[in-house]
């Protein structure tokens, strides 16, 4: 399964929907063949060089539009909130990798005893780790969409619709449409987690796409996070590196 660049081209999609919702409307997105990294604040300059040209994967190849349909559909009616935005500052698995690299940098540097390794991100491994690492974040976004309670039949059908136009994998169609059609269970989530920087990588992605706010999705982040065995100081950095992202954006 191709999962890396069907993720790569849902988080990237973001670029467009921040611009729409921003009223910088472009005619024809599938002809936007550069990165619109003005839009990302301080992770613009990191795209171009981060993970091996995984930043610039898939960034113009006119799936942009229909990428964006599929993480319209996934966000529900949060688009329509101030949570929009946030979800929609990054530039692909290559930002996404660079968030959890820093926060999980200065987590390290804050316990101070342990040895000190370098964090094993997205951004920093060899494609077949890639993969596995997107099919992990993949899930975690899927899961984070039906915290809320938004994604109901008619939605699962909408949205696997979507994912049909975006790839024409029919085993990669089949394991999302098993995903969306699975009951949510933060525990089952977790259990794609084998490392600790997938772990962080997948609470990453369910922060930007959850809104905090909201009770449902508050529970199901904190639930989340005690599953895949966060340690709370590198959950509340997690966080703060997406709400700078955000900020930025």
């Amino acid at each position: 399964m191709n999962t890396r660049g069907l993720l790569d081209q849902l988080l990237k999609s973001g670029q467009d929907l921040l611009q729409n919702k921003t009223g910088a409307r472009t005619g024809n997105h599938s002809d936007n063949n550069a990165p619109a990294a003005g839009g990302l604040g301080g992770l613009g300059g990191l795209l171009g060089g981060a993970g091996g040209g995984l930043g610039g994967l898939l960034s113009g190849a006119g799936g942009g539009a229909l990428a964006a349909g599929a993480m319209g559909l996934l966000m529900g009616n949060k688009t329509a909130r101030k949570v929009g935005g946030k979800a929609l500052t990054y530039g692909g698995l290559a930002a996404l990798g660079v968030l959890a690299y820093k926060a999980y940098g200065n987590w390290q540097a804050n316990q101070g005893s342990a040895p000190q390794s370098e964090p094993q991100t997205i951004d920093r491994l060899p494609a077949p780790q890639v993969e596995e690492h997107s099919q992990a974040i993949l899930r975690a976004l899927v899961a984070a969409a039906k915290a809320d309670g938004h994604v109901d039949e008619r939605e699962r059908q909408l949205i696997e619709g979507e994912f049909t136009k975006l790839t024409n994998d029919q085993e990669l169609q089949h394991w999302l449409q098993a995903e969306l059609n699975k009951p949510l269970d933060p525990a089952e989530v977790a259990r794609a987690a084998n490392t600790p920087e997938m772990a962080a990588e997948m609470y990453i992605a369910s922060v930007m796409l959850v809104d905090e706010e909201h009770f449902m999705e508050r529970a199901y982040l904190d639930e989340l996070a005690r599953q895949l065995r966060l340690d709370p100081a590198l959950k509340a950095e997690l966080e703060a590196q997406v709400r700078q992202a955000s900020h930025n954006g």
